[in-house]
């Protein structure tokens, strides 16, 4: 695990303190729709707080490219920190120079102050020197909690962290210490579920992935290309027929280093990709050649809950089918609530993230029930990469 300070070895008592967090929240009509990440970013706020530092809350807001854009104001973001704050949240209309300088100015020691979108500042994210000069001079020290930007070398993220007395929030803290727990030093046996539409995306994931776990179960769509590439005929289903070699060379890199690679036995197959399409479950060597993979079928389901039964970790990214359309979410959702089940009972220790995994795991009713379920979807894949996250490396590297 990295070596980095938390806000408990930061002196912040008394002194203004910026603190990156991911307030890149779903808006409907004007107002948050999923305040999950909001409420994520309570703790530190709160426990900076208690420790008696003016908290200043640097956070982006969409894709502005570097113009100012009304309608990705941070604005109504900080209204609704406020309301769950419980106290009064101070909105600094820029993120630099007199407005930003103004409002830390005009807010009480215990008011939390929100500043305008970063990404509003070309510098944010070209990492300007100049742009992370006037963050820091804002500040005493730095804080980042916000994990999910922490593979992006952003002027917020990475070059004020080297500018100030740094420190992980309670997010970030949490995050890297789940992380650290299913990957860098796990109890064994440990599996990696890996789902979703196509292996090219996820090469890298799967390759980092088959030299450090026991078992990488694969589904979703790439499960199909696997399938492909070893004579397996798929009919009309999503298959990267043109990834096979890569496949093949998957799987014998997981075999010479002891990692079992786990495909489906049986499928649920449709002629078409729609809600109340009928539907059969045949064995994957049986799939009709005018039909299409949308799901794992009831021994594949049984095989999997089976295999968790006898593991200690679990790491998943991904659906085991098109969870989006009823019955084609049967696989996931079963394997996902056994998942739950092992974890509840103190058997199984599961960390989960990225892509359509959060909205898969909440279909299927668990999104509380895994020992950690991340919100970051970039970062957390390329953390599944085995990348360094530049975000996390100017934390440990600040002295």
């Amino acid at each position: 695990m990295p070596d980095f300070k938390t806000i408990d070895e930061l002196d912040v008592a008394g002194k203004r303190v910026l603190v990156r967090a991911d307030l890149n929240v779903p808006m409907k009509d004007g107002l948050v729709s999923d305040a999950t990440r909001i409420e994520r970013s309570l703790p530190t706020l709160r426990d900076l707080r208690a420790k008696g530092a003016q908290v200043i809350v640097l956070s982006h807001f969409g894709r502005p490219n570097g113009q100012r854009n009304p309608e990705l104001s941070l604005k109504p973001v900080a209204a609704a920190l406020e309301t769950a704050l419980g106290s009064k949240v101070v909105f600094g209309t820029d993120c630099i120079g007199d407005a930003a300088v103004n409002a830390i100015a005009s807010a009480s020691s215990d008011e939390i102050i929100v500043l305008e979108n970063l990404r509003f500042h070309a510098g944010e994210e070209r990492n300007d020197a100049a742009f992370a000069d006037a963050l820091a001079g804002l500040a005493d020290c730095y804080v980042n909690d916000a994990f999910s930007c922490a593979h992006r070398a952003h002027a917020s993220t990475e070059a004020v962290a080297r500018r100030l007395p740094a420190a992980a929030g309670r997010l970030m803290q949490a995050e890297l210490a789940a992380l650290e727990t299913a990957l860098g030093n796990p109890e064994r046996p440990v599996a990696a579920v890996v789902g979703g539409a196509k292996i090219s995306t996820k090469m890298a994931v799967l390759g980092n992935l088959a030299a450090r776990v026991d078992q990488l179960i694969i589904g979703g769509g790439m499960a199909n290309t696997f399938l492909s590439a070893n004579g397996v005929e798929v009919g009309t289903s999503l298959c990267e027929t043109d990834m096979a070699d890569q496949a093949r060379a998957i799987m014998a890199d997981a075999t010479a280093a002891g990692c079992e690679v786990v495909l489906p036995i049986d499928a649920a197959v449709a002629k078409a990709f729609k809600e109340g399409a009928a539907s059969e479950s045949v064995p994957v060597e049986a799939v009709p050649t005018d039909a299409m993979i949308l799901d794992i079928g009831p021994a594949s389901i049984d095989d999997l809950v089976q295999r968790l039964g006898r593991c200690r970790t679990v790491v998943w990214n991904g659906p085991m089918g098109a969870f989006e359309i009823s019955p084609f979410d049967t696989g996931t959702n079963a394997v996902a609530r056994e998942a739950a089940r092992l974890t509840g009972a103190g058997k199984l220790l599961s960390v989960a993230g990225g892509g359509d995994t959060v909205a898969a795991l909440a279909n299927a009713g668990v999104a509380d029930g895994f020992s950690y379920v991340s919100t970051a979807g970039g970062a957390f894949l390329e953390w599944l990469e085995g990348k360094p996250l530049p975000g996390v490396a100017a934390l440990s590297e600040n002295p």
